[in-house]
């Protein structure tokens, strides 16, 4: 734990000394991460429009969620090992990086490299803040912290759709990822002089994690070499299915073959019968996949859509994942209200059907030609839906977790929730590119998204233990 933290007076709040520095530093950081994805989603229709990369378009969102996987493994792990300062710093460098190659691309495959590189530091950069918190920060405290996390998501959902467009439009697409990368400079010097106070270490003061002893060598945790080899298999399955699609002959076999190695992979990083969706835990992670799988596999899809079909401007194209993201923390709110009041399992299942509802009026809008607005208001429904099933989604977690598998099961929710995304976001680009006309290619995706959807839907009762 942090120095400063044991002799901190009971009531200092996280906006006093000792934790304001670390508390503004960490919460820019999420800040700029859900500034930059909001963004990047605005803009890549137009990125893709310019560099001629519409093939490569599924990829550019599927590709660092997938390497994200990396990143968060690796990063738990070296946490465990020498503590989170140096994964953290890491995380950062890497993830801006990624910003700067991105950002000076002049191909579509170079706007790839860049988010390959972006996820994977991006991944780790959330494991490590995580870690940073429950080092700095006295449990009394956490959540107040973690819900100052999930406020830093707020004023980029008014703004970041709406100001990437308008810097799309009056300067260009470029500087979208090239001003996050200034910005992040002064959130990790507001970090630094928090930082030198962290332990290396675990909690337990040995260098060894919790519950683990016996895997450790000497008291300090070995690597996890494996969990890191299936991560990697993992992610570059995903990869694969992403490309498969331009296999003319031997494309829906490569594509087939991916998924199985994806599924192998991931199995040995999350609870035992989750691929089953056996009752209480497994299924709790496996409907945060296929949530986060039908959610995202639309979403960014969406301002695609108003874009070719509509003729929205990038700027108000962006303002559907306004409304969603603020439908999302606005059901949030009212979920942690209501308290025991909504049971979990039900919440969930609420959330499910709001998603599956919201994506099946996406798919009619499409294939009928109603106007965008049903569309639009319809991703309302499903931003709600998301703020129903993912904070109780957590909760679960938790509660069904020992002491002992608690850093396993939440990392395993975040493996499920970014590779369940990566996943779809692979199947939607092979549909998107398969049909000749635009319209066909919108419906087919939101056909694709549906299905997973009501998989999500008919597994949620399962949730409950």
């Amino acid at each position: 734990m942090h120095e400063s933290a044991v002799s901190a007076p009971p009531g200092a709040g996280i906006l006093q000394r000792p934790y304001v520095l670390v508390t503004v530093g960490a919460c820019a950081l999420v800040f700029l991460a859900a500034f930059e994805s909001l963004a990047v989603t605005t803009v890549m229709p137009v990125v893709s429009r310019e560099l001629g990369g519409a093939g490569l378009y599924a990829l550019a969102f599927a590709g660092p969620l997938a390497t994200g996987v990396i990143g968060m493994v690796g990063a738990g792990n070296w946490s465990d090992r020498r503590g989170p300062v140096g994964p953290l710093l890491a995380s950062v460098a890497v993830f801006a990086l990624g910003l700067l190659v991105a950002g000076t691309a002049g191909t579509m495959w170079a706007v790839v490299a860049g988010r390959l590189v972006q996820g994977l530091g991006g991944g780790a950069m959330t494991v490590a803040l995580y870690v940073v918190v429950a080092r700095v920060y006295p449990p009394v405290l956490h959540p107040k912290i973690f819900a100052a996390f999930s406020a830093a998501w707020v004023i980029p959902s008014l703004v970041g759709p709406f100001a990437a467009g308008l810097v799309a439009q009056l300067a260009s697409w470029h500087w979208v990822f090239l001003g996050v990368v200034v910005l992040v400079l002064p959130a990790v010097a507001m970090l630094l002089p928090a930082l030198r106070g962290v332990r290396s270490g675990n909690a337990n003061g040995n260098g060894a994690a919790k519950g683990n002893g016996s895997d450790a060598v000497g008291g300090q945790v070995p690597w996890a070499l494996g969990r890191l080899a299936w991560a990697a298999l993992a992610a570059l399955a995903v990869l694969g299915l992403n490309l498969s699609a331009g296999l003319p002959v031997a494309g829906p076999l490569a594509a087939g073959a991916a998924v199985v190695i994806a599924l192998l992979a991931v199995r040995p990083l999350v609870p035992r019968g989750t691929l089953t969706a056996r009752r209480g835990l497994p299924s709790v992670i496996l409907i945060r996949g296929l949530v986060a799988a039908g959610f995202f596999g639309a979403e960014v899809y969406l301002p695609y859509l108003l874009v070719e079909r509509y003729a929205f401007s990038p700027t108000f194209a962006g303002l559907t994942l306004t409304g969603g993201a603020l439908a999302w923390a606005a059901a949030s709110g009212v979920q942690s209200r209501l308290g025991g009041r909504l049971a979990s399992p039900a919440a969930v299942r609420i959330g499910s059907v709001m998603v599956l509802l919201a994506i099946a009026l996406a798919l009619v809008t499409t294939a009928l030609g109603w106007p965008a607005a049903i569309a639009i208001a319809g991703w309302v429904l499903a931003g709600g839906g998301m703020g129903l099933a993912y904070p109780r989604l957590s909760v679960m977690t938790l509660a069904l977790s020992t002491p002992d598998t608690e850093g396993f099961n939440s990392s395993a929710m975040s493996i499920s929730d970014s590779l369940g995304g990566a996943l779809a976001l692979a199947a939607t680009g092979i549909v998107f590119t398969a049909f000749t006309t635009t319209a066909a290619s919108f419906a087919g995706v939101f056909v694709l998204t549906a299905v997973i959807a009501v998989a999500a839907v008919a597994i949620a009762p399962r949730v409950a233990h």
